[in-house]
């Protein structure tokens, strides 16, 4: 083997996984790391493809997912997860590669031994077949911190996350608004798209708490949530109003 490729946005985790792989036996000739989205994206782009990929589902600007849309991967991926046990079941029943964080050393050889009988004799590898098997890696909660305290957040409880004056928030069904380090644009890609809806660049808006779509000038929408109590009108912007309808008419 000549190129060993790990995707992951946690310095301990990737620690971890070369002290794993430099005693795995692997042959390895060189080994790059590389900590999100964007990054491994222009990487797979200009090079030929590695030998095995270590890619974790959740990375620090989006999921593994989006590289799979962007580019062809024609390479093994051993997936790394923090999925709960219904997940899992899903990659076993898939017969796809993964790891448990924290990784435990005996499902690694186990993983490698798995990869080495099926790809070292050169067989084809379908990435792109194992992929569309693979559970969505979409956020269930948030841990949020409000002074020394931290709150736990379930997303199913979450109305809306919004932009004010620079910052994000989120606003609870009780309505608590709570701030959240993540920008508008990351928290897009971390939450289920058929629960979310990105209405505008201030607003993502939760479908269960949408209580009235009223038509607004400029053949707008203006959309009254359960809760209500933000810092101003929530409008449909001009260019997202036809996806926003499919979106509501699924």
């Amino acid at each position: 083997m000549n190129t060993l490729v790990i995707v992951e946005d946690e310095r301990l985790a990737v620690e971890k996984l070369r002290k794993l792989v430099d005693g795995s036996g692997l042959a390895i000739g060189q080994m790059i790391e590389l900590s999100g989205v964007e990054e491994a994206v222009n990487w797979f782009a200009s090079h030929p493809a590695p030998d095995l990929v270590f890619m974790d589902v959740q990375l620090r600007d989006g999921t593994c997912f989006e590289i799979f849309e962007n580019i062809r991967l024609e390479a093994p991926v051993i997936f790394t997860t923090a999925f709960d046990t219904f997940a899992i079941r899903a990659f076993e029943v898939n017969s796809i590669d993964y790891l448990l964080k924290p990784i435990d050393p005996e499902l690694f050889g186990r993983a490698i031994a798995k990869f080495k009988n099926h790809y070292a004799s050169g067989r084809a590898v379908a990435t792109e077949k194992l992929l569309a098997q693979l559970p969505a890696a979409y956020k269930t909660r948030f841990l949020i911190r409000t002074g020394i305290h931290f709150k736990s957040v379930s997303v199913a409880e979450i109305e809306a996350f919004f932009v004010q004056e620079g910052a994000t928030f989120l606003q609870t069904k009780e309505g608590k608004t709570l701030d959240v380090d993540q920008s508008l644009d990351q928290l897009e890609k971390m939450v289920d798209p058929g629960m979310f809806y990105r209405v505008n660049r201030n607003y993502l808006l939760n479908i269960h708490y949408i209580r009235d779509m009223i038509g607004y000038s400029g053949s707008r929408i203006k959309v009254k949530m359960a809760i209500g109590n933000y810092p101003d009108a929530i409008l449909v912007s001009r260019e997202r109003v036809n996806s926003f309808k499919q979106w509501m008419d699924r």
